[in-house]
């Protein structure tokens, strides 16, 4: 009678697997699933209900193969909760060789079964079901776990295997390494172990090249994710490997080139990428420029539909990779971000014209309203808002159209003042977090003093675009009244305290606050000496050297203004003492000091001093002359 049960539960087998393969393309695939599934569960408690033997044990252990890839199929999401029928099916096989595991760990269970049955007919189900073990165990990043299991798999095929070479990578020498078992006729399988063992290969790679790309270690990272890249695995799957490459990519500061052979991939699988991530891997400069205006065209049309997953494959790469770092890497971002960021890199390559271009579409894009394009919930790759307008007018600036850059400082300013207090005090003590929007930050009418301070650098620096705008235009008149007005503005700041606290919380924002000042102290200093104002003009750069000892345009604008006002030997002197500077020291502090926001980045280029050869050829003819008067 069992001889019979057996053939009976084995046709069965076959007949669901056989309905699955003519359905597995149609468009019944899910129902057929989730009826093979609750099949698949009822034969295997039918089996089960006879006492453990080993002439069933093949049998069992290839429904128990079926049944647990049809579980993790019919639901498409992560494994999770098949343990339990994993374990059920080891401890069968101990209780019919004579042994028990009962109290044993996963680990521990699979250790003992492999070493102690070496029935030849219950090894090749025996492996399906480790490999099996395996993916359970890569979904949960038990990257250890699964190069042991495959190690004892290969040692119980070949006990005198040698491990893997030094400088290869363990886990994927192990996966490698394991023979696939033969699939036999008369027990067929609903995904063959060979195409299992490829997922297992693509996956091992990518999770460990996405926690070396975490952990920093870019060049194991690369290796490793070119390793998935080549592996088994669908378009979507690789259009995340390659938008991870491609963020190794630019953390290598890697060229271009590199990048070519992904472009067609990348954009043939819509949403799958984020727009900053294939910017990532399209390299730098002009090229880069030019794919991501792709790229800013493409999302402006309606995406093509994801194509579905092949249902033939129960077992697949998406659903052993779900880390944090993949997710943060692969965030979509809306048309609007992609123009913001499309704008940002042409002003940071010099790209004037095209950031103009833009920049101004962002803005206009603003008016249709910003809630409804992007999230405002901290994750969207914008700037504050005052920030963007900051950086449209840096770039109109830069294209010479100087009156539409004061139009746009305008409106950062008239937005801002009603926000600003009259005095703005920071005292010793800790901080509110940093709210993502203006406005966002009150409470009770009130902004936190971080808010202010951001307000406040917001409209003192629309103040020295527009000082600068009118200096451009000639009307250094005009130019004096916006930079004193940046510094009136600066002005409400008071610090309070030894300063160690406030440093902690608020220490970019004060830093921010510095350079405009000495930026501003700079502009208006040199339209007073276009306007022969040389008293005036030395105040401005000695205050300047005050707030940064040392700053290059600073010391040489002073020099100039002390030549003008014919003290020609303490020009000297001071020229002689900025030259014996020590170089290395200017540089030290300046890697120390933050990166620039990029609104401010034109105003420190035009700052620069810009006749340091004629000058010091002036002085060192002065020193020459003053030497042979005194022999």
């Amino acid at each position: 009678p069992e001889r019979g049960c057996l053939q009976a539960w084995a046709a069965h087998s076959r007949e669901l697997v056989e309905r699955w393969t003519t359905a597995r393309c149609g468009a019944e695939a899910r129902q057929v699933r989730r009826q093979q599934r609750d099949e698949f569960r009822e034969l295997l408690l039918s089996i089960r209900g006879l006492p453990a033997a080993l002439p069933a044990l093949p049998l069992e252990l290839t429904v128990l193969y079926n049944s647990l890839l049809c579980t993790v199929g019919a639901s498409d999401a992560a494994i999770k909760g098949q343990a339990e029928g994993m374990r059920q099916g080891l401890l069968r096989v101990l209780e019919a060789c004579g042994a028990c595991g009962q109290n044993l760990g996963m680990e521990e269970l699979w250790q003992k079964v492999l070493q102690e049955v070496t029935v030849e007919e219950l090894q090749a189900p025996l492996h399906r079901l480790g490999a099996l073990q395996a993916a359970w165990w890569l979904a949960a990043s038990q990257l250890g776990s699964v190069a042991g299991l495959f190690q004892l798999l290969s040692t119980a095929e070949d006990p005198g295997r040698a491990d893997c070479s030094e400088g290869q990578n363990k886990l994927l020498s192990a996966i490698k390494a394991w023979r696939v078992p033969p699939e036999g006729a008369s027990l067929p399988l609903v995904q063959s172990a060979k195409d299992l063992k490829e997922i297992l290969c693509t996956a091992a790679a990518f999770l460990q090249g996405l926690q070396e790309l975490e952990a920093g270690n870019f060049p194991t990272a690369l290796s490793l994710l070119q390793e998935a890249a080549g592996g088994f695995c669908s378009k979507k799957i690789l259009a995340q490997i390659y938008t991870c490459l491609g963020c190794c990519a630019q953390r290598m500061v890697m060229p271009a080139e590199r990048g070519k052979a992904a472009v067609g991939t990348m954009f043939g699988c819509g949403k799958t990428l984020g727009p900053s991530s294939c910017l990532w891997w399209l390299g730098r400069l002009c090229s880069q420029v030019r794919k991501y205006q792709s790229l800013s065209k493409a999302l402006g049309k309606n995406p093509p539909a994801a194509a579905s997953s092949s249902p033939y494959f129960l077992m697949q790469t998406e659903l052993l990779v779900h880390t944090p770092v993949l997710a943060s890497l692969l965030r979509h971002h809306h048309p609007s971000e992609v123009k913001y960021l499309l704008a940002q890199r042409c002003l940071q390559d010099g790209r004037v014209a095209d950031a103009v271009e833009h920049y101004l579409d962002f803005l206009s894009l603003l008016q249709e309203g910003l809630q409804q394009q992007v999230p405002l919930d901290g994750s969207s790759a914008l700037p504050r808002i005052p920030e963007v307008f900051l950086e449209a007018a840096s770039a109109l600036e830069q294209a010479g159209r100087h009156q539409d850059a004061i139009t746009v400082c305008e409106e950062v300013i008239s937005r801002t003042t009603d926000l600003i207090p009259r005095v703005l005090p920071v005292e010793e003590r800790l901080e509110q977090p940093e709210c993502p929007l203006p406005g966002a930050g009150l409470a009770d009418g009130l902004l936190s003093q971080k808010e202010s301070l951001c307000c406040l650098a917001w409209r003192a620096a629309g103040y020295l675009h527009q000082g600068w705008a009118w200096a451009k235009l000639g009307e250094s008149k005009e130019a004096v009244t916006q930079f004193s007005r940046c510094l009136s503005d600066l002005l409400r700041v008071q610090l309070h305290g030894s300063g160690v606290k406030w440093t902690e919380n608020l220490q970019a924002e004060v830093e921010v606050l510095q350079k405009i000042r000495l930026l501003s102290l700079i502009g208006r200093g040199t339209q007073f000496l276009e306007l022969g104002r040389h008293k005036e003009a030395l105040l401005d750069f000695q205050h300047s050297l005050q707030i940064s000892p040392g700053d290059p345009a600073a010391a040489s604008y002073l020099v100039q203004a002390l030549w003008k006002l014919n003290r020609k030997q303490e020009a000297a002197a001071q020229w002689q003492k900025f030259c014996q500077g020590s170089p290395g020291e200017d540089g030290q502090q300046q890697g120390q000091e933050r990166p620039l926001p990029l609104y401010l980045v034109s105003c420190l280029e035009q700052a620069m001093f810009p006749h340091s050869e004629p000058l010091a050829r002036s002085i060192q003819d002065y020193l020459r002359a003053a030497a042979q008067d005194t022999s």
